[in-house]
């Protein structure tokens, strides 16, 4: 298909065909974490269930993908506004703060394992590995999606165009779910553990 085809099927439908693959594939991992969630939950009634207080360095990597979150929308409307430094500023600040989630849930793991709480002792502390690590993986492949777009920030003229404003709304989009997502599991693993 060309992209003029690819446009006039995005105009008959109103949504471009990769967003809506983008919203396929958190609509994906939102299944996937709906499951864990309630296994999570059903696990725990069954007893046999360690209770202890979750690290508060996890409140902290929370903080920081929220930051980062806000961050990259920022940088987005600066790029639709054609400020170019502030949007390059604002990438680069929420790519680093992408990283900086990464290294306190690292933290946190390590917290966890100095609370008594090591991998592989109990289901409570497992899932709380599990899913924290899983959402880690989501995170990192949406780090791999920022690089990109920062390397093509730098490299590239700078230029409003439909194109890059698209790939970095499905980036955005991305990014802000899975920011969605940890608060969500933040807020079940305070709740439960």
């Amino acid at each position: 298909m060309n992209a003029m085809a690819v446009n006039q099927e995005y105009k008959r439908n109103k949504i471009h065909p990769q967003k809506f693959a983008t919203w396929l594939a958190c609509a994906s991992i939102t299944m996937m974490f709906t499951a864990l969630t309630s296994a999570y939950i059903v696990r725990q009634a069954g007893g046999n269930w360690l209770e202890f207080r979750l690290p508060g360095i996890f409140l902290a990597s929370t903080m920081t993908i929220v930051a980062s979150s806000i961050a990259l929308h920022g940088s987005f409307l600066a790029y639709k506004k054609g400020k170019e430094q502030l949007y390059k500023m604002l990438l680069l600040l929420g790519l680093a703060l992408g990283f900086a989630f990464v290294i306190t849930q690292y933290q946190g793991w390590v917290a966890l394992q100095n609370i008594g709480v090591p991998l592989k002792t109990n289901p409570s502390g497992d899932f709380v590995y599990a899913i924290s690590g899983l959402h880690a993986a989501h995170v990192l492949g949406g780090i791999v999606a920022l690089i990109i777009g920062a390397i093509r920030a730098f490299s590239m003229p700078f230029k409003v165009t439909e194109r890059r404003k698209l790939r970095q709304e499905m980036t955005l989009t991305y990014w802000h779910f899975v920011d969605l997502l940890w608060v969500y599991l933040f807020a079940l693993l305070t709740l439960y553990s």
